[in-house]
């Protein structure tokens, strides 16, 4: 399951936020979406987890939590619809 994690602090890694979710079981991957141009933290990523149970466990736990000096949004990811670009084409 891939888990939408909002309301990061700027300076929070992906260590860290791997380290959250393993309290609930296995994280298979971790990613803080950063600035194209800066390089910089957006203030939020993504965390897969494999086993949806440990995931909705995480989420139901985590979500409106404290972390990192920040109060966290975690939910299930949705699906990604159209990318803004393709709103573009003629």
């Amino acid at each position: 399951m891939k888990i939408f994690v909002a309301s990061l602090n700027f300076r929070t890694l992906e260590g860290e936020l791997e380290a959250l979710f393993e309290q609930f079981g296995t994280v298979d991957s971790t990613k803080i979406i950063l600035d194209r141009e800066t390089g910089k933290s957006r203030g939020f990523g993504f965390v897969e987890m494999s086993n949806d149970d440990e995931a909705r466990n995480a989420i139901r736990e985590l979500n409106s939590s404290e972390f990192d000096g920040r109060t966290i949004v975690v939910k299930e990811a949705e699906e990604r619809r159209n990318d803004r670009r393709d709103n573009n084409r003629w």
